[in-house]
């Protein structure tokens, strides 16, 4: 026997997600309640520049009670593709459009509570092209060398979980790259 849904039930509605009660029928055949963060589908792209510099954002994270470095990401608008959404994220949060994006991989955020559901691009062929941030977005961009990003992961100072999981999928693109080999 496979755990199974057997109802759900919105609970509480926010203007970024939702959060759902949601009643399982587990594999021994006991009913179960779950709590649920309904959650849009978002995006994660890996911007690297003609000098092999990734670009990444800094904000405020309220979970995180800190300024975070982090890639640049964000929710898709209703019926917006990921590849769009992508193509309207890094211009609304660093600037630059990209002549080449590239889907690397996907994922879930969080599943023990969430279904927020990750898209993953390598962005390249960067060009200045801005677009306004969101009302509620302070960021400042940052860039640096590929090789100094995965020795702050190495360190442990990158602590998006996002970031981190959408690097690992680009390091295999990265390292291949002519821009990263010769500025590595």
């Amino acid at each position: 026997m496979s755990t199974h849904i057997l109802d759900r039930q919105t609970t509480h509605t926010t203007h970024n997600f939702k959060v759902q009660r949601v009643n399982v029928r587990l594999p021994d055949g006991r009913a179960h309640p779950y709590d649920l963060v309904d959650h849009a589908p978002a995006v994660t792209i890996v911007p690297v520049d003609s000098r092999g510099y990734v670009w990444f954002v800094r904000q405020f994270r309220v979970g995180a009670e800190a300024d975070l470095l982090e890639l640049p990401a964000g929710v898709l608008n209703t019926d917006e593709e990921p590849l769009a959404a992508a193509a309207r994220e890094i211009r609304e949060e660093i600037g630059q459009a990209a002549g080449q994006l590239q889907k690397i991989g996907e994922f879930y955020m969080a599943p023990g509570y969430c279904n927020e559901f990750m898209h993953v691009f390598l962005a390249t062929d960067l060009r200045p092209d801005p677009l306004n941030a969101d009302a509620d977005e302070f960021i400042q961009a940052e860039s640096m060398p590929v090789q100094q990003v995965y020795e702050m992961v190495a360190r442990g100072e990158l602590r998006d979980s996002k970031s981190l999981a959408s690097l690992l999928l680009a390091l295999p693109y990265l390292t291949n790259s002519p821009q990263v080999k010769q500025k590595t």
